[in-house]
C-alpha cells in the first residue's frame, strides 16, 4: 500500500465560533495538553452546546524554533458563543482565515516534512505568512499513530 500524496492548495476559512483554552508554552510541553480536548468536550456537553467539528490547535507567533515560546489555543468548535458564560475557558468566533492547506496523513513526529511542504508553496508563490498555524486534528489515534489525519493550515496575508 502506498501512501497519499497531499499538494498544497490555497484556502479561505469561514469564521468558526469555537470553545477554547489559551496558554503559553514551547514546542517540548505539548503533551503536557493532551488532556485539554476531553476537558472542552465536557465544557460544551455540561453547557448543552453543538459540537461543530473537531479539535484544533492554533499556535500563534510560533515560527519554527523550538526553544522559543508561543500561544497554543486548543480549541473546539461549537454552534453558539455563550455570552454569559464565567467557566475555565473561553469562546470567540474567529474572522475569515486565509491559509495554505495540506492534509498530513500519520504520526505527528514526521509533521515537519508536512510543514516543510507548506513553506515552499509559500515561497514559490510569494505569500507572506501571517504566524498563526492552525492543526486540525480529523483522526487521533494513540494506538496506531500512522492513522492519525491531521489537516495542517499554515495562515497567509
Amino acid at each position: 500500500m502506498t501512501a497519499t500524496e497531499y499538494k498544497p492548495t490555497m484556502k479561505q476559512v469561514q469564521p468558526i465560533s469555537f470553545l477554547f483554552f489559551r496558554t503559553e508554552t514551547t514546542l517540548g510541553e505539548l503533551g503536557n495538553f493532551f488532556h485539554v480536548a476531553n476537558e472542552l468536550y465536557a465544557e460544551a456537553l455540561k453547557h448543552k452546546l453543538s459540537v461543530t467539528g473537531p479539535v484544533h490547535w492554533h499556535y500563534f507567533g510560533f515560527m519554527g524554533d523550538a526553544s522559543k515560546s508561543f500561544t497554543l489555543e486548543i480549541a473546539l468548535p461549537v454552534a453558539e458563543v455563550l455570552p454569559d458564560y464565567d467557566g475555565q475557558f473561553h469562546f470567540k468566533r474567529t474572522e475569515n482565515f486565509n491559509c495554505v492547506s495540506l492534509i498530513h496523513d500519520g504520526d505527528w513526529l514526521q509533521m515537519t516534512s508536512s510543514y516543510e511542504k507548506l513553506m515552499q508553496y509559500v515561497q514559490a508563490h510569494q505569500l507572506a505568512p501571517a504566524g498563526v498555524n492552525r492543526e486540525i486534528y480529523v483522526n487521533v489515534d494513540f494506538v496506531n499513530p500512522q492513522a492519525n489525519v491531521t489537516e495542517i493550515q499554515l495562515g497567509v496575508r
